[in-house]
């Protein structure tokens, strides 16, 4: 009788499967690459060459597959993310420290700024009313020291009561309504004083459009909760009264348009939109495109700036190249601040690029869970360099560089050079995320760090970023643009709502101004911008 196999048993299957656990993550998962060419000459050194080189396979097919799913799982933490929303990249978050301080802080921590009750100042559009005091006034004898006399504290007590009400309201007027008795003659009431002919104020469509393309209120959303209020407005006269407002409006775009081109800094960025009727697709080179953009573009000029939004079939880069068209011959060349991608880049045009530092460090906490001690490296420092970047705050532009030069600088090369080592010595794959990321930064080092070589240049993207998201909220809301003309009403819209915000100016003052002013604008658009149409319009009230 022939010798049977032992027979496994279920303890023994489980211990070898724990021992190749253990086998694999301490041999492979975390070895460095200097490591494993080392394993592999010890088994070529005492193994049948024919044995090592099949461990040698069987070591390239681990690695691999390990890289691979490293790879899916950041592919997931993207999904992920886009889905529920994700993580803070704050570095004390994705990078905690290895220990917690010793020193625990008995200093109560100072609230932030902005933090507890609110002054007058912070309501500039609140209606101000002086209330004087009920029973004495200046000049009078003190209640409580006869010799005393009472002057003028000079801060008033100021309280602050709110009142809501509906974003649109209505009045109506009944007007008496006489007829003779004997000739039949009717005789109506005129209407009150200051009451004008039109049934919509110009604070209706500026209110409506500030609802949906400011706040993101679809019009049947903003309809149905007017007619909870008690003063019903169909969300198809919504739109036509926006659409209609829009005609008058778009000199002002126009002259934005033309004050953006000659900026000294332009950000851009662009998400995807969906518009359902295309008549207009064309041929873009030679390819059909399909794809919708919504590009957003921050210009500045000195302490103004504007807020452009353009949708179509175009890229970011294509639609600044057509802005830069209205550029007057002479000037310098413009910094455009972006992000790596292509399409960023294609169009003809001259500029300075400055990169997105944002970007690239969000490379890294990506891949944070995967490498956490090469990402901490990269993290820490530019956790450095941005808190510089805040103490620059009230700074000029030359004093501003000169800071990031003495205190970031020695920071951004010390980061450089570490970041060439992992490349040079092996220390990363290539292909593995890590290696990824530190692969983008090394690409574009010098138009990352552009701000340590030239004044005024920002450190990241993040305002065309923060921009598009109102694009974005319109995006989740409404979710596409029926038609190219809407679409370009609400980039209008946008343009002129985010470009008053972003020069500290009342949007709905300012479109209201705009609409009851739209004969003084059509004649000189370029006085009605965000920065000095206030002036413009006390000019029109004293003259």
């Amino acid at each position: 009788m022939g010798r049977s196999k032992p027979k496994k048993t279920k303890a023994g299957t489980a211990a070898d499967k724990a021992a190749l656990g253990a086998g694999f993550e301490d041999r492979f998962k975390n070895m460095t690459h200097e490591e494993v060419v080392a394993f592999l000459d010890r088994i070529e050194a005492v193994a049948l060459p024919e044995d090592a080189q099949t461990v040698r396979n069987m070591a390239g097919t681990i690695r691999c597959l390990h890289e691979t799913i490293q790879t899916k799982g950041i592919s997931l933490d993207r999904v992920r993310a886009i889905a529920f929303g994700g993580i803070t990249e704050k570095t004390r978050k994705v990078c905690p420290p290895k220990e917690p301080s010793s020193k625990a802080s008995t200093k109560p921590k100072e609230p932030k700024p902005g933090h507890g009750p609110k002054g007058s100042k912070a309501f500039p559009s609140a209606e101000k009313v002086q209330v004087p005091h009920e029973t004495l006034k200046s000049g009078d004898c003190c209640p409580e020291c006869p010799k005393g006399r009472l002057y003028p504290h000079g801060r008033p007590a100021v309280m602050v009561r709110f009142v809501g009400m509906a974003p649109l309201d209505a009045k109506v007027f009944e007007r008496e309504v006489l007829r003779c008795h004997d000739c039949g003659e009717v005789y109506k009431a005129s209407a009150p004083k200051g009451v004008g002919p039109l049934k919509y104020d110009e604070t209706v469509p500026a209110m409506s459009a500030l609802f949906r393309f400011g706040a993101g209120f679809p019009f049947h959303r903003f309809a149905r909760f007017q007619e909870t209020l008690g003063v019903p407005l169909p969300a198809s006269t919504l739109h036509d009264l926006v659409t209609k407002a829009s005609w008058l409006l778009d000199p002002v775009l126009d002259a934005l348009m033309q004050y953006a081109a000659q900026a000294e800094l332009i950000h851009q960025d662009d998400t995807v939109m969906k518009i359902l009727d295309r008549p207009d697709l064309l041929m873009r080179g030679k390819k059909e495109r399909k794809g919708i953009y919504t590009t957003g573009l921050i210009a500045k000029s000195g302490v103004n700036r504007v807020a452009l939004f353009i949708t179509g079939f175009q890229h970011a880069g294509e639609n600044l190249a057509d802005l830069l068209k209205q550029r007057m011959a002479g000037l310098a060349k413009p910094v455009q601040v972006c992000d790596a991608l292509a399409a960023n880049k294609t169009g003809v045009m001259d500029t300075i690029v400055a990169h997105c530092l944002a970007h690239a460090r969000r490379k890294f906490v990506e891949v944070v869970k995967y490498f956490p001690e090469e990402c901490r490296t990269y993290l820490e420092a530019l956790k450095v360099v941005y808190k510089n970047e805040a103490a620059t705050e009230g700074m000029s532009p030359p004093e501003r560089l000169a800071f990031h030069q003495e205190h970031s600088k020695p920071i951004m090369d010390d980061l450089e050079r570490w970041l060439q080592e992992q490349v040079r010595e092996k220390r990363v794959e290539p292909n593995s995320g890590l290696g990824q990321a530190i692969a983008y930064s090394l690409k574009h080092w010098q138009q990352l760090t552009l701000f340590l070589r030239e004044p005024g240049i920002p450190l990241d993207n993040n305002l065309a970023e923060r921009s598009l998201k109102r694009a974005i909220m319109h995006r989740k809301n409404s979710m596409f643009y029926k038609t190219q003309k809407g679409a370009r009403v609400g980039d209008l819209y946008m343009s002129l709502i985010h470009s008053a915000e972003l020069n500290q100016v009342n949007p709905f003052d300012y479109l209201v101004a705009l609409l009851r002013n739209h004969a003084f604008v059509e004649e000189n658009p370029e006085e009605w911008l965000p920065w000095n149409y206030l002036e413009t319009l006390a000019g029109i009230t004293a003259g």
